[in-house]
């Protein structure tokens, strides 16, 4: 790990580049870790909240808890960052705050209110579905900076995307709103690429059998192209809206159509009872071949 930490870090390498002597013969400056310089980097102890709760955005709170890897050098502080979209380009980013690093667990925290006044939007302008990264820049205690810009994957090994070093280069945070039923009633479709419908079409779902359960069984499968076979159901969780859907052979089309969340025990999207709105992302097979994602978002009339 101690040879890993010194070779992930191309600004530091060529720093120690510059400052090798040679002797003799030209020395390959690689051919010891000796001749290479400390970088450093944090690492990800748990995310405490990663939702932004659209309901009471301004003082909403995400946030994670990081430590510093202990093989690096020590960090003095830590600059959070975001960007109007995903990108690793910090010309691109707007500072949101500074925290001190304060030891092992240091907590990383932004509001509704920071994010709305570092983006200069009125708190009122974040829609629930969307989400925003955050950026983590780090200062050691000897003024060297770290963060995505400057880091790089270590020839492939992952130190910003891998899990094997568990880092906090960055993290994101969904707007979201808890769900509140009932949600029954007509609904306009946005997208469908089952095509079961088009769009503009006016389609019904209906709630439970459960608590914050929703049922589209209504809108697949189409009657007019198959039958139910297993009511297709939502289980949507009450503080978030996020939704998930357990795998389930739902339709009839002349061949037997089973759906599932494409996310981590079904994960499929959010359905939003403050806004209206459904975005689910299922795995469709048909007639037992594989028929990709399939997205389906309804807005409420």
């Amino acid at each position: 790990m101690k040879k890993l930490i010194y070779l992930f870090f191309a600004l530091v390498m060529l720093t120690a580049f510059s400052s090798c002597k040679k002797s003799g013969d030209s020395v390959n400056p690689l051919s010891s870790v000796d001749n290479l310089g400390t970088g450093s980097y944090l690492t990800l102890d748990k995310n405490i909240n990663l939702n932004l709760d659209n309901s009471n955005l301004a003082t909403s709170t995400v946030g994670i808890q990081v430590t510093q890897y202990a093989g690096g050098q020590d960090i003095d502080h830590i600059d959070i960052f975001t960007a109007p979209a995903l990108s690793y380009d910090p010309t691109t980013w707007v500072k949101i705050k500074t925290v001190p690093y304060a030891g092992p667990k240091t907590t990383l925290s932004v509001t509704g209110a920071q994010l709305a006044t570092a983006l200069g939007i009125p708190i009122t302008g974040f829609a629930p579905g969307t989400n925003y990264t955050f950026y983590t820049r780090i200062t050691t205690k000897s003024g060297a900076t770290f963060d995505v810009s400057n880091t790089g994957n270590n020839s492939g090994s992952g130190l910003i995307t891998g899990p094997y070093y568990n880092t906090a280069f960055t993290f994101t945070a969904y707007i979201v709103c808890p769900f509140v039923g009932p949600v029954a009633g007509s609904y306009k479709v946005v997208r469908d690429d089952w095509n079961d419908w088009s769009v503009g079409d006016i389609v019904q779902v209906t709630d439970g059998p459960g608590t914050n359960v929703v049922n589209i069984s209504q809108v697949y499968p189409n009657p007019a192209f198959g039958n139910v076979v297993k009511p297709l159901l939502v289980n949507v969780d009450a503080a978030s809206g996020t939704a998930s859907v357990p795998q389930v052979t739902f339709g009839d089309y002349g061949s037997l159509a089973t759906a599932v969340g494409t996310g981590a025990n079904g994960a499929a999207g959010y359905v939003f009872s403050c806004t209206g709105y459904i975005t689910l992302t299922m795995e469709f097979t048909y007639g037992g071949a594989d028929q990709g994602a399939i997205t389906l978002q309804l807005k409420k009339q």
